[in-house]
């Protein structure tokens, strides 16, 4: 029985070395995929970023699309989480318009960064390759969802009243725009008078008494 445990000592070694190659391959798969596309980011590419062979690459992801699925959605939970943590001990006094702002610019933080950036390439990508379409949908689908799902809890929004869900989703839709006119150029000076007012607009409507469906006028160009 004694022999049993320097092979128990040795498996969990083993097992978190895997787990930190795993690590380096999906986030150097996000970053190859922002800063080269999908046509020039290839297994080889990562790996090699990674500071791994092709085959350790090979052994954790058997395929090129099941590496980069897999890398977009692992650092959107992450970016997700962090964004959660952060807030849930860093946000102005509940009911402030400063509290609806500093969330909407966050929320907007999820969709101009690289992570945005790596997931057009794979929605380009997937829009011409029958086999990366269906999972990318799928992807995309569960990334919605947990993107709705953060957004109602930050601001506290009651979806049961009417027209809330959609005011919600808005933002959402709101900040993706946002990260697409961020692609080509720094549109930053921009978004921040853009956020002002979506934040003002939003705090308004979340605020409407019950009954009273929640409007929200885009605002300008």
């Amino acid at each position: 029985m004694g022999a049993l445990t320097p092979a128990r000592g040795t498996k969990e070694p083993q097992q978190e070395r895997s787990r930190a190659t795993r690590l380096k391959l999906l986030e150097a798969a996000v970053a190859c995929l922002a800063e080269r596309g999908w046509t020039g980011s290839t297994v080889s590419v990562v790996a090699e970023r990674a500071g791994v062979s092709r085959g350790a690459a090979q052994h954790h992801f058997r395929t090129r699309e099941d590496l980069f699925t897999a890398a977009v959605e692992h650092v959107a939970e992450k970016r997700q989480g962090a964004l959660r943590a952060a807030l849930a001990h860093d946000l102005p006094p509940a009911g402030s318009l400063a509290r609806t702002r500093r969330i909407v610019e966050e929320l907007v933080g999820l969709y101009t960064g690289p992570l945005f950036r790596a997931a057009l390439h794979l929605w380009v990508a997937a829009s011409d390759e029958e086999q990366l379409r269906e999972r990318v949908t799928a992807l995309e689908a569960r990334v919605g969802r947990e993107a709705h799902r953060t957004a109602v809890a930050l601001l506290a929004a009651d979806e049961s009243v009417p027209g809330v869900r959609e005011t919600v989703q808005g933002l959402l839709d709101m900040a993706r725009g946002l990260g697409l006119a961020n692609l080509l150029t720094d549109d930053s000076a921009r978004r921040v008078g853009v956020v002002t007012q979506w934040a003002s607009l939003l705090d308004e409507a979340l605020s409407a008494p019950v009954g009273c469906p929640p409007t929200l006028s885009a605002p300008p160009p």
